[in-house]
């Protein structure tokens, strides 16, 4: 039987009242009495409430599958509830254990049939909001249109009526042949008019168009970008999020991006408007784009608009020009900001040429500027560039603070890394006559690392280099390195080198500091390098008295490949190419003159100069102490002693030394003596002979040289600690001293002024900053001081011009020539009257090159002394500089 069948109610009216019997009366009446109708029963208590009526819910359990059955329920239906009920009865366990499976499996699915209904609801609700908002939107911009549009229809209608009355007026003045002129005219004005006001509708029509299309675009992206399933979107990015990061790749690569899409928003919002006021007014084309334009730019100018359409029009072509000139003004600010924050910076690019270019920041800076400056003055001044890894502000005050006058020189600075070839080329450096590199304080094989990737960094330069490059190194283990990567277009300085050779050099000879001071500064008289064909077939020895202000002192020898000899032979002839190098004040101030008549005289004796044996203390330990020892075993004479007291273990000391290359068995001259001990503390000092040494080197530790302010600290402690020593272990010969100083020191040799520690030992100390050097020298509590200053002076001439550089090298070494100072009585008599050029030819019977001299009564000594002809009478307790052989 069918369920529809089984659900049918009864025909009589008494069955029907049975059948919708109340449940809870049928569960209570008797257990036997069957409702006349079935019902499907569950633990659920939602689903076993009374239903009002019949359901139609089949039970699997109460329907027979047999036609048989079928005919019999149809017919009989109390029978088959009946028999159904007693079923039940028999077998209560079977049937609740069903009816509870029933149960739960029909409420899991109704649970996911809600769970779906939700999610769809949510999602299509989500559609239905995103349409709901795009039908509103274009609601609202029909509602407009058709607002606008009645504007102009009811705007058309009353022209029309004009035109007939315009019309009626013509036929009652039909008798005027003029006024029908007129009619004429009017008439075929009016027929022209038709089609520019349906072209003005259209152009009304499009411009709003054009406005809204851009709104819609963005509600179809969001739109899309929303209905993406949850699975895409952990794959593919939305589409807005690609658009926006287009137009970010857009602004960001191209550099004109910005002022380009204003002026296109700017001339879209010109042309919009022109075709909206062309809709709205009675005027043409051209006068509406430019009524436009006034808008955009004066936003006051829609004040004297009329009509509803017109001024809302107007309105909103101002409101969009407030806006772009907004854009405008902010991109032009910033714009501004950036360059002058670019130039603050540092960031622009030198446009020089001929330029001294100084890459990185030291101490020596300040030096090294105020030497170039008195180089460039003879020129009116020269341009220098600075680039550091600092802030161009910090660079530009600390050389404003630097207390020197610059002389017309101009100093530019800026901030970047001599490592990225873009900074490089922002400091014109392919155009930069000499290029300088200096050594960055710290550890000296960092710095020196740096410095061979800075050579690198300008040997890699494309353009190429049009000057030399000048690099000064702490190490000189380093320089072979840096000059195999620079080859032929690389000077090296070794600044560690350059102030042991002068503290050796200065021990040796007091007062030679002083002569060095002024060879390498530009104050006074330095190394220049010329040729004079005039002076081609002269021999040497002519040629050093053809200079009436300058002093030659060796050839560049065209022959030799352009090596430079000093102090060459007399009997050399100058041959075609060669150049004279000699001593003085300028490059301009000098010429050679005809040949004077010079009387040469004779040398009052033949005078070899003494060499006794030596006993020096080194105070403190440098990283290149081997070189040191290498180069006084060479000047010293034999039996001499160097004593060495530092912190560093003896039994350390032999191993640093052997490493550094220091062979024992070669030191002839000079034997060790290792003393252990802190050079700061007075007690370990006094273990000391310190009276004993002709001369004591105070050295700038190695365990401190990375910081100058305390290596200075170090070095001034001991200098004080030594005098006070000396001063009360010889009271008596130090108050002699002392009224020697006081009395006959004015009448005495210069060498004896300069002893002033004690009896006979002088005191060297190294500084490494120079502001210290001024103390000391100021305080006079040190015979000597050698700073840094010595080497940005050598950096100075090597850059002014790089073959000084070979000079300075020779002068430096153990082997060739060196300068010393002589006394008088080595090549003339007591009040013999000669003039500087007699002495001059004098000394060249020893081999000798005389530069200048000191007199026993002036502070400072004389190069390149003018009037070289004039005569006067010397004293023997004068003495002279020369450049001559080492002995």
């Amino acid at each position: 039987m069918s369920l529809d069948a089984e659900s049918s109610p009864p025909s009589s009216s008494s069955t029907s009242r049975d059948w919708f019997f109340p449940s809870h009366s049928f569960i209570h009446s008797s257990p036997y009495k069957t409702p006349k109708h079935p019902r499907t029963f569950s633990t659920n208590p939602r689903l076993s409430q009374p239903s009002p009526l019949p359901q139609k819910t089949p039970s699997f359990r109460s329907v027979s599958s047999s036609s048989s059955s079928s005919f019999r329920e149809n017919n009989y239906p109390g029978t088959r509830r009946r028999a159904n009920l007693n079923r039940r009865a028999e077998k209560p366990a079977k049937h609740e254990e069903d009816d509870a499976i029933s149960s739960r499996t029909l409420d899991v699915s109704r649970q996911k049939m809600a769970f779906s209904e939700k999610s769809a609801g949510s999602s299509g609700q989500r559609i239905k909001v995103r349409w709901h908002m795009a039908i509103a939107i274009a609601i609202v911009i029909t509602a407009l249109t058709s607002l606008v549009y009645k504007n102009f229809y009811l705007h058309n209608q009353v022209n029309e009526l004009q035109n007939q009355i315009l019309k009626l007026n013509t036929i009652l003045q039909a008798c005027n042949l003029l006024d029908s002129v007129n009619l004429n005219n009017n008439t075929s004005d009016e027929s022209d008019q038709l089609p520019s006001k349906a072209l003005k509708n259209l152009a009304l029509i499009v411009s709003i168009t054009l406005l809204s299309i851009p709104i819609l675009i963005c509600k179809y992206i969001g739109y899309v970008s929303g209905s993406r399933s949850p699975d895409n979107i952990s794959e593919e990015v939305s589409l807005n999020k690609q658009l926006a990061y287009r137009v970010d790749v857009f602004l960001s690569v191209h550099p004109y991006a910005k002022p380009l899409a204003l002026l296109v928003a700017t001339q879209l919002l010109i042309c919009l408007g022109g075709l909206a006021l062309f809709g709205v007014t009675d005027d043409g084309l051209a006068d509406c784009l430019w009524l436009s334009w006034t808008y955009v730019a004066d936003s006051g100018n829609h004040a004297n608009s009329e009509g509803i359409g017109p001024r809302l029009v107007s309105v909103s072509i101002s409101f969009g020009g407030m806006l772009i000139f907004a854009m405008m003004l902010g991109l032009v600010s910033d714009s501004i900001s950036e360059k002058l924050d670019s130039l603050r910076k540092g960031r622009s690019e030198v446009v020089e040429q001929n330029h001294t270019l100084i890459l990185g920041w030291s101490d020596k800076l300040g030096s090294l500027l105020n030497q170039l400056a008195i180089a460039n003055e003879s020129l009116g001044g020269g341009m220098v560039v600075v680039m550091a890894e600092r802030d161009k502000e910090e660079m530009e005050l600390d050389i404003a603070k630097m207390e020197f006058d610059f002389k017309g020189t101009a100093v530019i600075c800026r901030s970047g890394s001599p490592l990225i070839l873009a900074d490089l080329k922002k400091v014109s450096v392919s155009k930069a006559r000499v290029i300088i590199v200096l050594a960055v304080d710290g550890n000296a094989d960092q710095s020196d690392a740096r410095a061979l990737r800075t050579v690198l960094s300008l040997t890699g330069v494309k353009e190429g280099l049009r000057g030399h490059i000048v690099v000064e190194l702490s190490d000189l283990d380093n320089e072979v390195l840096v000059k195999l990567v620079g080859g032929v277009l690389v000077e090296t300085v070794v600044a560690h080198d350059v102030i042991g050779r002068l503290m050796i050099q200065c021990a040796r000879q007091p007062g030679l500091a002083q002569i060095w001071e002024d060879i390498l500064g530009f104050e006074n008289c330095e190394f220049y390098i010329k040729r004079w064909p005039k002076l081609d077939g002269m021999p040497f020895e002519d040629v050093l008295i053809s200079f009436p202000d300058a002093i030659p002192c060796g050839v560049k020898v065209a022959s030799c490949g352009g090596k430079i000899i000093l102090n060459p032979d007399d009997l050399y002839i100058l041959q075609e190419g060669d150049e004279i190098l000699v001593i003085a004040e300028d490059d301009d101030s000098y010429a050679p003159a005809a040949l004077p008549m010079v009387w040469r005289g004779n040398l009052p004796r033949d005078f070899i100069v003494p060499k006794s044996a030596e006993k020096i203390l080194f105070c403190g330990w440098r990283r290149d102490m081997e070189d040191m020892i290498m180069v006084l075993d060479a000047f010293l004479a034999p039996g001499s002693e160097l004593w060495m007291f530092n912190e560093v273990p003896e039994n350390e000391r032999e191993k640093k030394l052997l490493d550094g290359g220091l062979d024992f068995n070669r030191l002839e001259n000079i034997s060790l003596v290792n003393r252990e001990g802190n050079a700061v503390i007075r007690r370990q000092l006094e273990s000391l002979p310190l009276e004993s040494f002709n001369s004591i080197l105070i050295l700038a530790d190695e365990s401190v040289e990375d910081s100058a302010i305390q290596a200075d600290s170090r070095s001034l402690a001991t200098l004080l600690l030594i005098r006070d020593i000396q001063a009360k272990r010889l009271p008596y010969r130090e108050s002699k001293v002392t009224q020697v100083h006081r009395g006959s020191f004015s009448q005495g040799s210069w060498i004896g002024e300069m002893q002033q520690a004690s009896v006979k030992s002088v005191i060297i100390s190294e500084i490494l900053d120079p502001r210290t050097k001024n103390l000391l020298s100021m305080s006079k509590i040190s015979d000597y001081v050698l700073s840094n200053e010595l080497v940005s002076m050598a950096l100075a001439m090597v850059a002014e011009d790089r073959q000084i550089n070979d000079v300075l090298e020779e002068l430096f070494a153990e082997e060739g020539n060196e300068l010393h100072i002589r006394q008088a009585d080595v090549y003339l008599r007591d009040s013999e009257e000669l003039s500087f050029f007699e002495v001059l030819l004098r000394a060249r019977q020893r081999r000798e090159i005389v530069i200048g001299y000191r007199l026993f009564n002036s502070e400072r000594a004389v190069i390149n002394p003018p009037s070289k002809s004039k005569r006067r009478r010397w004293s023997l307790k004068d003495v002279f500089m020369v450049i001559a052989e080492k002995e």
